[in-house]
């Protein structure tokens, strides 16, 4: 007896052709967040590239400084909110090197950093293998045995180079790295990189109007045109943006350290990045903060507000956001002040990301544009919304207020989704009558 599975009924010998299917479950969930990038002058690691920074990430290793340098400041402060940190080092230098008889030390990256890199080598205590170490700031950072140059291994710090026999040395000490000015170049450079980049929100530590404007029309440019839907952090603008966040004061830290506005954008974006879509940072914490560097009247809070600045003000010997809100304040009937407020526009931006991974994956050129096809996408958007609305992000939302029908064209379909995010409470009106 014949057997097997089918597609169309139209077998011509007699047997059992029997398809297993699954049973339908929804195909997408939630997005992740939490992912900054972060451009930094530093003065060692790697150039013009996206470097992921995670809890686990020894900085020493690619940076050549303790995670509790001054140089890092801006990396602790994203880190504090961010789950993963992706540091762009905006300009590179020189590299330090130094040659001493047949034997050269070259820094594995440019920068000031070099110069404080030494190679020692000790002779041989038993057999014929010598001990290497490499020291940076006088730590010793790696340690190996070799007998010829030739057998050395590079290091995160150093590469060896050369022929021979080690011979011992109490220190070759590099020199001649530099470091570069940042330039107009390195920004366009960094912002042709961030565009291959996945990550929620970008910081931009930098007081240069130039900059600040080539962000915020990258920024436009990635939401409107390529659906990416990502923010920036910056100070002190308005370009009456929702993908634009400007921050108008900055804080005092706990040991002293005054983070100015444009230092805190970094602080800022972390916390943006790594809220979720169902959490509003209005009141929240700015970790470690016990002052704010600038205290404003509650007459200029509001006139900061109504600009659309996001602001810290000051709340006994903590430090708390005064509104989680955007630069957007054109208000109309067509986008009204919901798209102002951060929480709403992550549950916004969400469902644009979402969705859109989840109709690239799962359906695009996958599921015929025929009335089962759309009742199956239907049900799949139905499905994600009641995931928003289980985590409070949304209200619950009704099969009937999402229209899947054929577009114009065969292959094309068009969606109306009715859609109500849920915004934090922040304003408490209460009368109290006393009798």
């Amino acid at each position: 007896m014949a057997g097997g599975t089918f597609v169309t009924r139209n077998k011509v010998r007699a047997g059992a052709y029997i398809n297993f299917v699954s049973e339908y479950s929804p195909l997408g969930t939630v997005s992740d967040r939490g992912t900054v990038l972060l451009p930094m002058a530093v003065p060692f690691g790697p150039v013009g590239e996206a470097i992921e920074i995670t809890g686990d990430t020894d900085v020493r290793k690619i940076f050549g400084l303790s995670s509790l340098s001054p140089e890092l400041l801006l990396l602790r402060e994203a880190a504090k909110r961010a789950n993963k940190v992706l540091v762009w080092r905006l300009a590179g230098g020189e590299a330090a090197t130094r040659t001493d008889e047949n034997i050269t030390v070259t820094a594995r990256y440019p920068g000031t950093v070099g110069n404080t890199i030494a190679v020692k080598i000790l002779a041989p205590e038993s057999g014929l293998e010598s001990t290497v170490q490499t020291f940076i700031d006088g730590r010793m950072v790696d340690e190996q045995q070799a007998s010829t140059i030739e057998q050395l291994v590079s290091n995160d710090w150093v590469i060896f180079s050369g022929t021979g026999e080690l011979t011992p040395h109490a220190g070759i000490v590099l020199s001649g790295g530099t470091d570069l000015e940042v330039e107009q170049e390195d920004w366009e450079d960094f912002f042709a990189g961030a565009e291959r980049l996945t990550y929620n929100t970008m910081a931009l530590p930098t007081d240069d109007v130039a900059i600040k404007e080539l962000a915020v029309s990258f920024v436009k440019r990635m939401r409107e045109d390529e659906g990416v839907k990502i923010q920036v952090v910056v100070s002190d603008m308005e370009p009456d943006y929702e993908g634009v966040i400007s921050v108008a004061n900055g804080v005092v830290l706990s040991d002293g350290t005054t983070i100015t506005p444009e230092q805190a954008t970094a602080y800022v974006a972390g916390m943006t990045a790594g809220a979720a879509v169902n959490k509003s940072c209005t009141y929240d914490t700015y970790d470690g903060a016990v002052a704010v560097s600038e205290v404003l009247l509650a007459s200029e809070i509001i006139a900061k507000l109504n600009a659309g600045q996001f602001l810290f003000i000051q709340r006994g010997n903590k430090v708390v956001v005064e509104q989680d809100i955007n630069t957007f304040t054109g208000f109309s009937t067509e986008k009204g002040d919901a798209f102002r407020k951060n929480r709403t526009l992550r549950v916004m931006d969400a469902i644009g990301t979402d969705v859109r991974q989840i109709f690239e994956d799962y359906y695009l050129g996958k599921c015929a544009n025929d009335e089962d096809g759309r009742a199956l996408f239907r049900e799949e958007l139905f499905a994600y919304l009641t995931n928003l609305y289980e985590i409070r992000a949304v209200e619950r939302p009704v099969l009937e207020d999402i229209v899947v029908q054929r577009g114009e064209t065969a292959d094309s379909v068009i969606v109306d989704l009715a859609v109500q995010p849920v915004d934090a409470m922040e304003k408490l009106y209460m009368t109290v009558t006393v009798e």
